[in-house]
């Protein structure tokens, strides 16, 4: 067989089965996600978090942070419920690959080389929770501030286990014009330390 068919039969090969494994992983995610708003509570809270910073008056300023109060309580909630629901996969189905690019069977066979979303989610968890309750104390921007790139981090894992750790860079910045090392660098400092031991990065 002609060397450049037999690569060319083989890529499409590792491509297929890439597409397979990524579907499984969509559909793993979205069956716990679809049952919270997660998602449509982040993009109220962001957008949120946009007119406010847009308001130039102090005092309207302020009202549109206290109405956002609910919406942040609620997301909290619910990804905590969602964290603790997606808790019980099993651990082989919730690996993911430390490597840039999507490769088939690489968390069934190189299990040294992924790490467990489960974890990864309950880092996120406690991240998002702080920053919602404000702990530390931050004033209103700074507090948006963090708990936006809580929420974009939180993103970023999700489509890194249902695509790539480079897909998942790409999206954060086409989506919110957002660099992954600036977002990492822009959470918490806790939930930096345990987010950088978990992946090692």
């Amino acid at each position: 067989m002609d060397i450049f068919v037999f690569f060319t039969l083989l890529a499409i090969g590792v491509h297929l089965l890439k597409k397979r494994e990524q579907a499984q992983r969509i559909a793993l995610l979205g069956s716990y996600l679809s049952q919270f708003q997660i998602e449509k509570l982040m993009q109220d809270v962001l957008s949120g978090y946009q007119r406010a910073l847009g308001e130039t008056s102090p005092e309207r300023q302020a009202q549109v942070w206290r109405h956002l109060e609910p919406a942040e309580q609620t997301l909290c909630q619910q990804f905590n419920r969602f964290v603790l629901e997606f808790a019980k996969v099993a651990e082989p189905l919730a690996r993911l690959s430390r490597l840039p690019l999507a490769l088939p069977f690489v968390s069934q066979y190189f299990p040294a080389s992924t790490l467990d979303l489960r974890k990864l989610l309950s880092v996120h968890a406690h991240g998002i929770s702080q920053a919602a309750q404000n702990k530390p104390d931050q004033a209103p921007k700074s507090r948006a501030f963090t708990l936006s790139a809580e929420l974009m981090l939180m993103q970023h894992s999700c489509h890194w286990f249902c695509r790539s750790r480079t897909v998942a860079s790409a999206r954060l910045l086409a989506r919110h014009q957002t660099a992954y090392a600036q977002v990492l660098d822009a959470v918490a400092p806790s939930t930096r330390q345990a987010y950088l031991q978990l992946t090692g990065n």
